[in-house]
């Protein structure tokens, strides 16, 4: 169960920045560019977690959790 939890989390974040790539405006590609994919979630509140520990950490300056419904994850990006 847990390699296959492992290959799905891999996969939605492949097809998630896949399909952001692919689907962004040129307005919304240099702010795509400064924040990067840290992280894909199922709960909120550990997206927020982390992401707060990465501020905390000096790994990043701030951070988003965006809900993907396609998905059903949050994606974190910092």
């Amino acid at each position: 169960m847990r390699k296959a939890r492992a290959v799905l989390v891999s996969a939605v974040m492949v097809l998630g920045l896949s399909v952001t790539a692919g689907a962004a405006a040129p307005a919304q590609a240099t702010t795509a560019q400064a924040a990067r994919l840290a992280g894909v979630f199922k709960d909120y509140s550990e997206c927020q977690r982390i992401g707060s520990h990465g501020v905390a950490q000096g790994w990043w300056d701030s951070y988003s959790c965006q809900w993907e419904g396609r998905y059903r994850y949050y994606f974190l990006y910092a």
